[in-house]
């Protein structure tokens, strides 16, 4: 059902005011998704339910196969820059948001039962950061993501886009209590790997050459700048490293969650 909507102040509209609340808008069980195309994988997954869109002209068009799908009763609500602008607080160039509910959470002992290559964050607090694993994670077969305390929402809508949509495929779990979801992880059987650039872990490339890779793993990423706390790392199996020349001993997150996922799953690709 396609409205057209003159007045960002227009009641309708509430919701997208979560753009500038996203607190709020967790909260009230809702996630805004921007962009089209992160609009259209929401719109593809019939697990996840859309209240509305918001959406310029050409949005409208290019979409417009989607749109097609949707069940009569979800609102289509279309405006002019303008009004989206005034409706949300922000610039939103893009002209295309969704309101969507959140999912129902997922028991991280559900992903201990079911899955075998997983990521673990803590405390990643930026947004694309976290988005940017979530993307690696998709694209080299990890199967689900956990988060500890102090993470930024995957469901934000900043770290869906940089996810490009990813967020809405790959299960995720609050990782809690913490640390002791990495006890609960070791005693079902995942080998837990810290990714750290200290000097005495070990070469990635030498454990993607062990058994254990192609086994149950947890690989441990830490948060911007100050990396795993010492903490999460005394529970840790083994401590791995990307080796690299010149006066750098570390990457950020989101390129050292590439490499090392790549890895794994290249060799979990030939072994398996």
């Amino acid at each position: 059902m396609v409205i057209s909507i003159d007045d960002g102040r227009d009641p309708r509209l509430a919701a997208y005011a979560g753009v500038r609340e996203p607190a709020l808008l967790r909260d009230s069980g809702l996630f805004i998704a921007e962009g089209r195309f992160v609009v259209r994988r929401l719109l593809e997954l019939p697990r996840l339910r859309v209240q509305s869109l918001l959406l310029n002209q050409a949005a409208l068009n290019a979409l417009g196969d989607v749109l097609a799908t949707l069940d009569a009763g979800t609102a289509v609500y279309v405006a002019t820059p303008e009004v989206i602008t005034a409706a949300t607080g922000f610039n939103m160039h893009r002209g295309c948001l969704a309101v969507a509910l959140r999912p129902a959470d997922v028991p991280v002992q559900t992903i201990l039962d079911n899955h075998a290559f997983v990521a673990v964050l803590e405390r990643v607090v930026d947004a694309d950061n976290v988005g940017s694993v979530f993307r690696c994670a998709e694209a080299f077969g990890v199967e689900a993501v956990l988060l500890s305390p102090g993470c930024c929402d995957p469901f934000y809508r900043k770290a869906l886009r940089t996810s490009s949509g990813a967020a809405l495929v790959v299960p995720c779990a609050a990782a809690a209590p913490w640390p002791a979801t990495l006890e609960s992880l070791r005693a079902a059987g995942f080998v837990v790997l810290a990714m750290t650039p200290h000097a005495h872990a070990s070469d990635i490339g030498e454990f993607v050459a062990t058994a254990a890779a192609v086994g149950r793993v947890a690989v441990l990423l830490g948060t911007e700048g100050q990396g795993l706390t010492e903490e999460a790392l005394a529970h840790a199996d083994v401590r791995i490293r990307i080796p690299m020349s010149g006066t750098l001993d570390s990457l950020n997150i989101a390129t050292a969650a590439g490499i090392a996922l790549h890895r794994l799953h290249e060799v979990r690709g030939r072994r398996n």
